[in-house]
């Protein structure tokens, strides 16, 4: 199996729309996970329900499309025993006689709850911010980071090469910069998407430290038309407000395009930095 590309999860918004572009715009494996039961259901998901909502509309679209090349992981973000098992699910669907590792990953859990002022926190979603938008991802990085290349598949003298260069990618939101920070309000969220930034950075000292040839980012999609930012769509400027597949598109480009000199920093949809 060549290189792969993750994401997780792959299921709804801007996560569908990222594991759809990379099934029609790559001949790459593509993995994605999803949560065995949807919040606020009492029905379990099935792996052959989430094929076909991930690939049904790409049927018409895209008739050549192997489907074969899409593979699913259940993983809970709330379970760190799921999330680990979701790894060894996705270490026993690799070839145990060569070698396959990431060439991208993108994670995207996350929830909102837009506290105005300090009288809105509310302990149970507080805990639900950070339990998505921070330590999921801290997790995340604790068990899928071994399907990153090894130092030994660079180059020893020169280092790897700008295109070979595995891409492990977090979403963040550009409210999580402290030096932009000129409304206030949304107090958990901000705070989560601030402590994801350090997380981005840390981590990528981290591949640094160990000669990886990887590199750990952050992305800002925007304001994308999905039920994160639904309270919020008739607040946002005309032209601003994106559909997913645009989004992920763009991000896409944005990542692509990340080398040596743009590690360990959080990018938006523009290809411009997002300050700390």
């Amino acid at each position: 199996m060549p290189p792969f590309i993750l994401i997780s999860p792959a299921t709804r918004g801007l996560s569908l729309a990222l594991i759809r572009h990379y099934l029609r715009t790559t001949s790459l494996p593509v993995f994605g996970t999803y949560r065995p039961r949807p919040p606020n259901s009492e029905h379990q998901r099935t792996p052959e329900s989430v094929r076909e909502h991930i690939l049904g509309p790409l049927s018409g679209t895209h008739p050549d499309l192997d489907p074969s090349r899409l593979h699913l992981l259940p993983l809970d973000f709330t379970s760190e025993e799921s999330i680990a098992s979701a790894a060894d699910a996705l270490a026993r669907a690799l070839p145990q006689d060569a070698q396959s590792y990431i060439r991208v990953a993108f994670f995207l859990a996350g929830v909102l709850h837009p506290e105005r002022q300090p009288g809105d926190l509310v302990l149970k979603d507080v805990a639900e911010t950070f339990q998505l938008n921070v330590i999921a991802h801290l997790l995340l990085i604790k068990h899928f980071s071994r399907f990153l290349p090894p130092a030994s598949s660079a180059n020893k003298q020169e280092g790897p090469s700008e295109s070979a260069l595995a891409k492990w990618v977090h979403v963040s939101a550009r409210v999580g910069s402290i030096s932009d920070n000129a409304l206030g309000g949304w107090y958990s969220y901000r705070a989560s998407k601030a402590a994801l930034n350090q997380v981005i950075r840390t981590f990528d000292l981290h591949l640094q430290a160990k000669k990886l040839p990887a590199i750990s980012v952050g992305v800002h999609p925007g304001t994308v038309k999905t039920d994160l930012s639904k309270a919020f769509w008739s607040s946002v400027k005309p032209g601003k407000l994106f559909e997913p597949a645009y989004a992920a598109e763009k991000l896409a480009e944005v990542v692509k395009a990340l080398g040596q000199t743009q590690r360990g920093k959080v990018w938006d949809w523009k290809g411009e930095e997002v300050k700390a």
